[in-house]
């Protein structure tokens, strides 16, 4: 499947919680950064070309490859009221992780996205 038409799928994807909208959003983002004519089928190589160099989604996360600043993080994955408990993103958003931690989440559910809709 093509990257273009990857990206219509997950657009048309209709999802109700501030997490799902921004699984589809960062899904979007690791699209965008291939050449629309790439051909995504799903393989170990298109997940590795997702990882733009990465070894890993953590490493990904951690290495500026995504969103850098808690707050932008925890805007675009919380709803309005958790963005409001979390401090716009000055307080971590649990005791086991940090803001790049619950994007590395996203992230990994990201790609996992695009290669479930890539096999449809």
């Amino acid at each position: 499947m093509k990257v273009s038409e990857l990206i219509k799928a997950i657009e048309e994807n209709k999802v109700r919680s501030a997490w799902d909208k921004a699984v589809n959003e960062y899904a979007i983002e690791l699209l965008e950064q291939l050449d629309n004519d790439y051909d995504f089928v799903g393989s170990p190589a298109d997940k590795k070309s997702l990882l733009n160099g990465a070894d890993n989604w953590s490493q990904f996360s951690y290495g500026g490859c995504s969103l850098i600043y808690n707050g932008d993080i925890a805007e675009r994955v919380c709803s309005p009221s958790e963005f409001k408990k979390s401090k716009e993103g000055e307080r971590n958003p649990n005791s086991r992780e940090e803001w790049l931690d619950v994007q590395t989440r996203a992230l990994t559910q990201a790609s996992n996205r695009i290669v479930k809709i890539a096999k449809m």
